[in-house]
């Protein structure tokens, strides 16, 4: 009893400064690490754009096809439904020279309803028509830009519809506070096992079956045209809804591989894509359809830029030569920065009425003059009046949630190997990271410096301090800011414990981190570029500190005779200590900071508390955070815990969590001794 209350008293005092400066050596002395992470990424990309080939034959890439497709569809988890009601409601309808502009809102999920402008044509018709997918406009359908496409497509004799992408314009969290629908708001899809490209892709099927649905469509001609974000949209959406005849992504083609380690939103990941495609197949699932790639040759994203298209491009056009439909597979290269410029527009407008309208010869048509109007004129409801079923993304992610965990605690069986395993598979846990090699480095200031090689090719810096001579005790330190994160003071009271010490960078922190992919970032949220690197290669970044965690724990336990080893680690790091602890790690006891207690989403905190490494694809399909407490048979102190948005817990949530991990402790026959401290 003594001994833990001594302990408790000893986090107190180490967790009243967890952050700041301290004199604690460097491993990698002169920016020695020359960003391993970077070239280890790009390495994998490049070998999967060697070894994702298309096939030579016709008959072999229409066996591909389908195969691809239905990967397309899984991996982006598209919950696709024809036969659900559409549900169509027009708000407004504004009359304009030569068109008419309809504000409507329809159903593309159960419940679950989008916000859009249709751009209709003067006359009966029935006209072609267009899906005008947005880019990253944060309001959505109303940017100029995509105002422009829409008045331009309707004086020009076609009906265009521009969605609101989901989490923007009029979809965001409060209606009429517009925000970026990605980053760490977008990735929260994932922790309910959805993606925002796929919640996307759904979205624009439901806009060509809307399109279908009316008098004054002509339903066999039907294209779809955006840039950037929204040209990678209508690339995903020509290859998997046939009903689309032509399409003109705009300064968004590139290459799979050149999206690795450059600046892309969260809505153009595929997870695991670069295990079974490179960008060309995808356009080549459009073929023979018509397609059109538009590039700036001023783009400053490399992932876009026209030499990494024409690599996608001349790969594509071998498909289209199965087909003996060449004439239907073009680019074109305009001497501008990332945009939708009029000149595209104009070439876009040439490439439909061949295609569509089957008139002209495929050149640029001259754009007719137009007036951006009024965001009033084109909101579908007035600020702040937006009905319960147009739902933001944190409604819908606490909704789905909230049943997901309602499953969860009703289930009174509970096979622990079983979800062991399926931890595993979630967590992209390979198994085939271990370690090669021990470099032993001179001491500094009575730290030993280690440098841990693995069979992937990391290097894990490590700093040990030895114990008292009778002490066979440790703390292995893991800072969510590396080791310049750790107080001076809380590295004096853990020396004073006379206990070993380990302190290690893991992956992408600290002395371990990508200054590229820190550089790409800018002002997003922490590790946005290498978070959806990982995820592009079929990696989570908790897998990959859960198998650092191991390698190191394993090392340590090999090297000295040590009885007890406590993990104190923080934030995100917390969270890859309790999964590492769950899949069978050799720590005895955690001291978790800052951890979340559930993946719940919450509104009420800051979306950005935590860096995008906390997002992992399918958690709370898996089960929570009291699951895996349960699981992990340790003795664990939390020390102010948080809620996934970072807001500070009620005694009434702590106390509902401690009845979920009871339940749990009784189905996983398990029991972790747990204790709080704010």
């Amino acid at each position: 009893m003594k001994r833990n209350l001594f302990v408790l008293l000893f986090i107190v005092i180490l967790c009243t400064g967890i952050r700041g400066q301290n004199d604690l050596p460097d491993i990698f002395i002169g920016n020695r690490n020359n960003d391993l992470i970077s070239f280890s990424l790009k390495r994998e990309a490049a070998k999967a754009y060697n070894l994702l080939q298309l096939p030579q034959s016709k008959d072999e890439w229409i066996t591909r096809r389908e195969e691809l497709r239905d990967n397309i569809l899984q991996h982006a988890r598209v919950s696709y439904n024809p036969d659900l009601p559409l549900a169509y409601k027009e708000t407004g309808n504004y009359k304009k020279d030569g068109f008419s502009i309809k504000n409507i809102y329809f159903q593309t999920q159960p419940h679950v309803f989008a916000t859009a402008n249709l751009y209709i044509p003067d006359g009966n018709g029935p006209f072609p028509a267009v899906v005008v997918a947005m880019g990253h406009s944060r309001n959505g359908k109303l940017y100029p830009e995509y105002q422009a496409l829409g008045q331009t497509l309707a004086l020009n004799g076609y009906v265009a519809i521009a969605i609101d992408p989901w989490g923007a314009g009029e979809r965001t969290t409060v209606h009429g506070e517009f925000e970026y629908h990605g980053a760490n708001l977008g990735a929260s899809l994932l922790n309910v096992g959805e993606t925002l490209m796929g919640v996307q892709i759904t979205d624009n099927m439901r806009a060509v079956d809307l399109l279908s649905s009316l008098p004054f469509v002509d339903n066999e001609n039907i294209g779809a045209t955006g840039a950037s974000g929204g040209g990678n949209q209508v690339m995903w959406l020509a290859a998997a809804d046939e009903r689309i005849k032509a399409v003109v992504p705009v300064v968004s083609v590139g290459t799979f591989q050149s999206y690795i380690l450059n600046s892309n939103c969260v809505c153009e990941v595929l997870t695991g894509g670069l295990t079974f495609t490179e960008e060309s197949a995808v356009l080549g699932l459009i073929a023979p359809r018509a397609l059109k790639i538009c590039s700036g040759l001023r783009d400053s994203n490399l992932a876009f830029h026209p030499q990494e298209m024409l690599r996608s491009f001349n790969e594509a056009k071998a498909i289209y030569r199965l087909y003996d439909a060449d004439n239907r597979l073009s680019y074109q290269i305009f001497d501008t920065p990332h945009g939708y410029f009029p000149e595209m527009r104009e070439a876009m407008l040439g490439w439909f009425d061949l295609h569509l309208k089957k008139e002209g010869t495929g050149a640029p048509k001259k754009e007719k003059q137009f007036v951006t109007l009024p965001e009033s004129e084109l909101m579908v409801f007035s600020k702040g009046r937006r009905p319960v079923e147009v739902v933001s993304t944190g409604d819908y992610c606490f909704y789905q949630g909230s049943l997901l965990r309602t499953k969860m605690l009703s289930d009174n069986n509970m096979d622990v190997q079983e979800k062991k395993e399926e931890l595993k598979q979630i967590l992209r846990i390979s198994g085939n990271n271990d370690l090669k090699d021990i470099h032993k480095l001179s001491n500094s200031n009575d730290w030993a410096r280690y440098i841990l090689e693995t069979t992937t090719g990391d290097l894990i810096p490590i700093l040990l301090y030895l114990p008292h001579i009778n002490s066979t005790e440790y703390v292995l330190v893991a800072n969510s800011m590396g080791k310049k994160g750790i107080t001076q003071g809380a590295i004096e009271q853990l020396i004073k414990r006379k206990n070993g010490i380990c302190i290690v960078d893991l992956w992408g922190i600290g002395e371990s981190i990508s200054s590229e992919a820190k550089r790409i970032d800018g002002l997003l949220p922490e590790f946005h570029t290498l978070f959806r690197s990982a995820l592009w290669l079929n990696q989570t970044m908790q897998g990959i500190w859960i198998e650092q965690l191991d390698i190191v724990l394993n090392w340590l336990i090999n090297l000295y005779q040590i009885k007890e080893i406590t993990i104190d680690a923080d934030r995100e790091l917390a969270v890859a200590s309790v999964l590492s602890s769950v899949l069978g790690n050799k720590a005895d006891k955690l001291i978790l900071r800052e951890m979340p207690l559930s993946y719940l989403f919450d509104k009420s905190g800051n979306i950005d508390y935590f860096s995008m490494a906390i997002h992992i694809p399918d958690f709370l399909l898996w089960g929570d955070m009291s699951l895996a407490v349960a699981m992990c048979n340790k003795d664990i102190t939390f020390i102010d815990p948080v809620t996934i948005s970072g807001r500070e817990l009620s005694s009434k949530e702590v106390e509902e969590f401690k009845k979920e991990l009871s339940h749990f402790d009784s189905l996983s026959k398990r029991r972790s001794e747990v204790h709080f401290i704010k």
